[in-house]
């Protein structure tokens, strides 16, 4: 990004640290299910929630570092996409009924980012900026 103004590259960098700390903290929010799996739960959920308990952190951490942002925030962005398909497909089988919201709005939040991210890159203050520089 040789054009970009410094309040594109803060933006960037509030956006990258933003997202890449939701990610994160949602990521270990799922680590309970080493452990101890929620009843009721089928072994694909299972297998899916670990999965997701290691990417979302690596993921997170990549985009707060600014490292392969491109790539983390494609990936994210397909798990979000992935999410939203859940929390539609709980709504509508009528697992939310009586309750207030769905979380859809936090998911599409999420997944906005990851695009935005996906998009644009990193901005010029991260490791990505920096390793192009070397390179000239």
């Amino acid at each position: 990004m040789k054009d970009c103004t410094k309040f594109q590259d803060g933006a960037l960098t509030l956006l990258r640290l933003v997202v890449g700390s939701i990610f994160i903290y949602a990521g270990y929010a799922k680590w309970f299910i080493w452990s101890a799996p929620m009843e009721g739960m089928t072994p694909f959920m299972i297998n899916l929630t670990k999965f997701l308990s290691i990417v979302e952190p690596l993921g997170g951490t990549a985009l707060i570092l600014g490292f392969l942002t491109r790539w983390a925030a494609g990936g994210l962005a397909i798990i979000m996409a992935g999410s939203l398909y859940f929390v539609y497909t709980m709504y509508w089988n009528g697992y939310f009924t009586g309750m207030q919201g769905t979380g859809v709005d936090y998911n599409v939040l999420l997944l906005s980012g990851s695009v935005i991210l996906a998009a644009f890159g990193a901005g010029c203050l991260s490791i990505d900026a920096f390793c192009c520089k070397k390179k000239k």
